[in-house]
């Protein structure tokens, strides 16, 4: 009931909007339905964008590409020691060492002792230095001769071998001084000022002059430095 008092409502207000306007109920029905259409349609044209997919706005963690990684590259130079062994060994010759290696060291990069070389002769404990050479005896043999240049180590002494391993103190620079056990850099430049004012050492025992120098740290070296 309530659906047909409606429908003869709109049928009133149709025939009424008719007869003021003049036309037929027909076309004022079919004007309200275009007015509404062009209502529907402005509101589609003007209503706001859906919007994206959330996939689409944030990237999965697994599409973006990581950095790439540079290798990190050194900026220190290597620094190594050049170090003459010659003798009985198995490859003599200049090699390559670090700045802390000993002389065994030397020995083993030289590719070792020859069956017949005389080791009671060396201290392969001593450390090594750049510009130092070390001569292997065969069992023996004396060591031959050989002239160092000015600053250079382990030259001239009357023990065959051993001499080539130690340090002269008439003669070695601050650096080879510093390589031997308690000198560093101060007792090392005591060291080259006492021999330029009072003239070169004449015996190791002299030493004990140098201010510093006490009875203990020449015992610790006397084995290794030569006049």
């Amino acid at each position: 009931m309530a659906a047909d008092e409606e429908t003869r409502s709109v049928r009133a207000v149709l025939g009424s909007a008719a007869d003021r306007l003049g036309v037929t109920p027909a076309a004022v029905a079919a004007g309200v339905i275009a007015v509404l259409a062009a209502g529907i349609g402005g509101w589609w044209a003007l209503r706001a964008p859906d919007p994206p997919p959330a996939e689409s706005v944030i990237p999965s963690i697994f599409d973006t590409p990581l950095p790439s990684l540079s290798p990190v590259t050194s900026t220190s130079a290597r620094i190594v020691v050049l170090v003459d062994v010659g003798g009985a060994v198995a490859d003599p010759g200049v090699h390559e060492l670090r700045p802390d290696d000993r002389v065994v060291d030397a020995i083993r990069a030289a590719g070792g002792l020859s069956a017949n070389a005389d080791r009671r002769r060396l201290n392969m404990a001593m450390p090594v230095a750049d510009g130092q050479r070390i001569w292997v005896p065969l069992i023996g043999e004396d060591e031959p001769k050989v002239a160092l240049p000015e600053g250079g180590s382990a030259a001239g002494s009357s023990s065959a071998g051993q001499s080539a391993m130690r340090i002269n103190i008439n003669s070695a620079n601050s650096e080879s001084l510093q390589t031997l056990p308690g000198i560093g850099p101060s007792l090392a430049a005591s060291i080259i000022t006492f021999r330029s004012r009072e003239g070169p050492f004449a015996r190791i025992d002299d030493l004990i002059k140098v201010p510093g120098i006490g009875q203990s740290k020449l015992r610790q070296i006397a084995d290794l430095v030569s006049v």
